[in-house]
């Protein structure tokens, strides 16, 4: 192996750094001009919203893994009373996910998943 093996990794982390950065950089400079009550920015949050959610129901009905051996009851329930604590918290997104998880672990825990 010659001294220049170090030139791949370089390569490979500029092209990774210009692949996504650019879009970032683009969308910090296109964001600043929009309006935040246009239609625009209220179509991307809605199709943003849809794109976790779509994520969020194929994790929860079609998982992998350790969740593949989990009830769907254990899942479902586990979400369900994480949106009821979000909805109780006043919609703060960290206490649905703190309960959810909790709820899915202590669920597996007891089911000896």
């Amino acid at each position: 192996m010659s001294g220049d093996w170090w030139w791949t990794y370089l390569v490979i982390a500029v092209a990774g750094w210009l692949a996504t950065d650019i879009w970032r950089w683009l969308g910090v400079l296109i964001g600043n001009r929009l309006d935040e009550d246009s239609e625009a920015l209220y179509w991307v949050r809605a199709v943003a919203t849809a794109l976790v959610m779509a994520v969020t129901a194929k994790l929860i009905v079609f998982p992998t893994g350790t969740l593949a051996g989990s009830p769907l009851w254990l899942r479902i329930g586990a979400a369900g009373i994480g949106f009821l604590a979000f909805l109780l918290a006043g919609q703060r997104v960290g206490v649905a996910v703190v309960t959810s998880t909790l709820l899915l672990g202590f669920g597996l825990y007891w089911l000896g998943v």
